[in-house]
């Protein structure tokens, strides 16, 4: 277990999705699109890394915290693979890396903070803990709404946010910036305090 008593300051923040352009803007996407927005708000230009099998940046936020950013290129299900190669190589413990992913147990507005746990069915989260030999690292976990029976979980989670949902993800990608800000600050304890009650409808 990890110590309780020590902050949790995320080094390593990746973002789950599946990398060709159809997925674009899909639900399953979704810890892309909140990387890109990082990247974004921070001006870290990510660039695709060979070594890492994923798109990369490192920098300083605007509340001058070093960390580095990652987009795994190897579709969901092998994520793992290449926040190995990124924590292999800049020697970040497992407590130190902050996932963000789809939860379709959440509705469309809605994010939740954890320090650790169990992948959840989710497949890329399966992949990342099989690969780093732990579940005690946090992770964001952002609402994508549950399936319409007749529509299929996969068809759920491949298909694009409708036009009304886009408000509600736009302001909770903005959240997510701030809850990790805060994060990187305070310890992930902080932000799930402050964030994990949130809500935009």
């Amino acid at each position: 277990m990890a110590d309780s008593t020590a902050l949790i300051i995320p080094e390593l923040i990746v973002g789950l999705g599946n990398p060709e352009p159809k997925y674009d803007n899909t639900r399953h996407n979704i810890g892309f699109a909140a990387v890109d927005e990082l990247a974004k708000v921070w001006q870290m230009p990510l660039k695709e890394n060979k070594r890492f099998q994923g798109l990369f940046a490192e920098g300083v936020t605007q509340g001058g915290q070093k960390v580095r950013l990652l987009k795994p290129l190897t579709y969901m299900n092998r994520s793992g693979q290449s926040v190995r190669a990124v924590t292999d190589w800049y020697k970040v413990e497992p407590r130190s890396v902050l996932v963000i992913y789809d939860d379709m147990d959440l509705p469309v507005g809605r994010l939740r903070m954890r320090l650790s746990g169990s992948a959840g069915g989710h497949n890329g989260m399966k992949s990342i803990i099989a690969h780093l030999g732990s579940q005690e690292f946090p992770r964001l976990r952002i609402g994508i709404g549950k399936s319409e029976v007749e529509k299929g979980t996969i068809s759920h989670v491949l298909g694009k946010f409708a036009p009304e949902e886009f408000k509600a993800i736009n302001e909770i990608l903005y959240i997510s910036v701030k809850a990790i800000e805060l994060g990187l600050k305070q310890g992930i304890e902080q932000s799930m305090n402050r964030y994990n009650g949130f809500t935009n409808y």
